[in-house]
């Protein structure tokens, strides 16, 4: 069994309820509009493709007529599109590969920054104002917390494998060993040159 149509069905219900609801994001919706732009994710052995129309989006796995654009990226660089700013950083530092018309990643980073994406607006009519802001709070909290855990665990496994397992040299140790190499490969040189001198004699 595929996930695949579950994947696409879930982000194109997603995004069309958070891009095509809010009519104050009509004029950034017609920029888009008859473009079609792919995603192709590293984590996924698929593309996404995006097909933009007036009045929705559809997200395809396969798609066989060329694309206004295609990207290349990867999972955690996706929530950065919301950024258009980072746009020309990303292509620089090569998380994003960009082939074809760059404006449409930018009308698509634009809509997205345009777009409200607060959870709390799609829970409220299901359990009210209140209580959806406290959930939606309580998930930040919750996001943040298992973040910082994360990096907390980062940096101990980083310690325990360099200071107490000593499976992996410390950045002290890693920059001797390079010195030491470099001299050897220095003292290698110059025997090698005496030698030569020596056979020429």
């Amino acid at each position: 069994m595929t996930f695949t149509p579950l994947i696409t069905g879930g982000l194109e219900t997603a995004l069309n309820r958070v891009l095509y609801r809010d009519r104050s994001l009509k004029a950034a919706r017609q920029r888009l509009a008859g473009k079609v732009l792919m995603l192709r994710l590293q984590e996924l052995d698929f593309p996404l493709v995006l097909v933009f129309s007036e009045s929705q989006l559809d997200v395809l796995s396969d798609w066989q007529d060329s694309s206004d654009c295609s990207v290349s990226l990867r999972l955690s660089t996706l929530p950065k599109l919301r950024d258009r700013q980072q746009l020309t950083s990303l292509i620089r530092s090569g998380e994003l590969d960009v082939e074809g018309d760059l404006q449409v990643v930018q009308q698509f980073s634009a809509l997205m920054d345009l777009a409200e994406l607060d959870p709390a607006e799609y829970l409220a009519p299901w359990i009210g104002d209140i209580a959806a802001q406290g959930v939606s709070q309580a998930a930040q909290q919750a996001l943040k917390f298992v973040q910082r855990q994360v990096t907390r665990r980062q940096d101990y496994l980083g310690q325990v494998l360099t200071e107490e397992w000593r499976v992996a040299p410390g950045a002290l140790e890693l920059a001797w060993f390079c010195e030491e190499v470099e001299a050897m490969e220095r003292s290698l040189n110059a025997l090698e040159a005496r030698l030569a001198q020596l056979e020429a004699k």
